[in-house]
């Protein structure tokens, strides 16, 4: 290992650090917005209803001190005029009775916790993420099923609310836990949630399980019946047997919940197989050590610095393709393999970056991909140097590992670059943002730039002068609208913008849970490239 050697000098620009304390100013006030704030009136009356909220059932499961990492808080931000915070369901990872879970959670203060197409997304992303690393799910159910006059964007298609139940039925059949803990009325497509579980919990008197609620039971049958003796928790525990376990409020369920955990086969997380050592240079200055302006350079070994245990990295191929940084390192003891970028990636670079892949599976390290990338090289010099097939070996590398993947997004993330350092179309196993990160095709000012060259072939006289400029305006308003990180992080683009000097901790925990799916070694080869 080597010492990362750092020439920043914390502090010295005041210009970048004003600019990032803005930045993370702004996540945090929109975090404890989505968190409960704007919902005053639908809050108090959950909890009128002797109700807890998501969030506060997650913390009463979770083992006491445990960290309990959130994905895609900021889910459907911006959207639906932010009157579905977060989606409208709260998912992420914690250590109950020592075994890490998947928390599924709804959100009842929020539409019901009906489903939106987000919702949808989210719920989904969640179980993907569990069914890869084997985790147990725990679904927090208060759901009114799907939210009616999204139906079409939530009920029919492949990926759509149906694709949910058929996940969770496959992972139980996979021996992957499915226990669910009901506290509200959970209507129709609610309804199969607890029903396809494998163990369910339900609170008396405010719990209820129907495929359809008394109005449409009315309407379908011209039957009169309420809703605690249609589905209710003492029905369905006594006569139905649709429930296991009976709870006299909700502290009662989710104790009885942490029990059920702690009875299952023990999996816990693994010792890290090194000495965790914290880094040489401090963490904390990550959230100034990006430039404001993104054109300004500067060398990813900075950040990396701050990342891996005592700032040492055993870098690879350190003088040659310098615009791709490859090395392996530790987090937390954890060992890993980094490709950072520093510039756009040349026919050198990407071969080098399939190497070093290649080593990586060959020794089952795990991989971090830290995106600051523009794309790949164009032009007449980089196609003769064979550009267009050895960044093919480089997706093909990144699209075949074997190892788990974990991508962080520090900038701009744009193009065949995006492919190359496994962005979200490649399934890492997390992929989390910083608030500088941009991702598009490609950015505003090319964009702009590509679209006036097609329409000056079409110039015919003054009225086509003022469409260009009208065309570069609207172009480049949509580009700037679209690579914001919060419209990224609403479509579920990421599994969650995080601070800068929160990373080390999150991308630890990252890949203490991917060990749970680190393939055994084999015995091939590595091709030089």
């Amino acid at each position: 290992m080597s010492l990362i050697s750092t020439r920043l000098v914390p502090g010295a620009d005041r210009a970048s650090g004003e600019h990032w304390r803005r930045q993370l100013a702004l996540l945090n006030e929109r975090l404890l917005l989505v968190a409960g704030g704007g919902r005053d009136a639908h809050i108090r009356r959950h909890r009128e209803r002797g109700k807890l909220l998501a969030r506060e059932r997650i913390d009463l499961v979770v083992d006491d001190g445990a960290a309990f990492l959130e994905l895609s808080p900021l889910a459907a931000w911006g959207q639906y005029g932010n009157e579905v915070p977060s989606a409208g369901v709260v998912t992420g990872i914690g250590i109950v009775a020592g075994q890490p879970c998947m928390f599924i959670a709804n959100d009842a203060t929020v539409k019901g916790g009906s489903f939106f197409h987000e919702t949808v997304k989210k719920h989904r992303r969640a179980q993907e993420i569990a069914w890869r690393l084997r985790l147990p799910v725990l679904y927090l159910v208060d759901c009114g099923g799907a939210f009616l006059p999204e139906q079409d964007r939530v009920f029919p298609d492949r990926d759509h609310f149906g694709n949910n139940f058929f996940q969770q039925c496959r992972m139980s059949q996979d021996g992957i836990p499915q226990l669910s803990a009901v506290f509200g009325g959970c209507t129709a497509g609610g309804a199969y949630i607890p029903a396809l579980s494998d163990e369910v919990i339900m609170v008396r008197g405010n719990a209820r399980i129907h495929l359809g609620g008394p109005s449409i039971v009315k309407i379908a049958i011209n039957e009169t019946v309420d809703g605690e003796t249609l589905g209710g928790a003492e029905m369905h525990t006594r006569v139905s047997g649709v429930n296991d376990h009976l709870a006299e409020d909700e502290p009662q369920a989710l104790a009885r919940l942490r029990e059920i955990v702690a009875s299952l086969p023990p999996a816990p997380l693994p010792v890290p197989p090194l000495v965790p050592r914290p880094p040489r240079h401090d963490p904390a200055e990550l959230d100034a050590l990006v430039p404001a302006d993104p054109k300004q350079p500067y060398d990813v070994r900075e950040i990396v610095a701050r990342l891996v245990d005592g700032s040492d990295l055993h870098e690879f191929k350190p003088d040659w393709g310098a615009q791709l940084v490859t090395g392996f390192g530790a987090i937390h003891g954890q060992p890993v393999g980094i490709l950072g970028n520093n510039g756009a990636l040349v026919a050198e670079a990407a071969l080098k970056g399939t190497h070093f892949i290649e080593l990586a599976n060959q020794r089952g390290v795990p991989l971090l991909f830290l995106q600051n990338i523009a794309g790949f090289m164009v032009g007449s010099e980089a196609e003769r140097g064979g550009i267009s097939k050895h960044s093919a070996n480089l997706v093909y590398a990144v699209s075949c590992t074997r190892v788990p993947k974990l991508t962080l997004i520090v900038g701009g993330s744009y193009g065949a670059g995006n492919y190359g350092m496994c962005g979200r179309g490649f399934e890492p196993e997390f992929l989390f943002t910083w608030p500088s990160a941009q991702v598009a095709t490609m950015s505003a000012d090319i964009a702009s730039n590509v679209m006036l060259e097609l329409a000056r072939s079409n110039l015919r006289g003054p009225a086509d002068e003022a469409r260009m400029a009208e065309t570069e305006r609207a172009v480049r308003e949509q580009y700037q609208r679209q690579t914001d990180p919060y419209y990224a992080t609403s479509r579920l683009w990421d599994d969650g913008l995080i601070a800068p000097s929160s990373s080390r901790d999150v991308l630890a925990l990252a890949l203490a849970l991917c060990t749970r799916r680190v393939p055994p070694r084999t015995a091939t080869p590595v091709y030089r490239m």
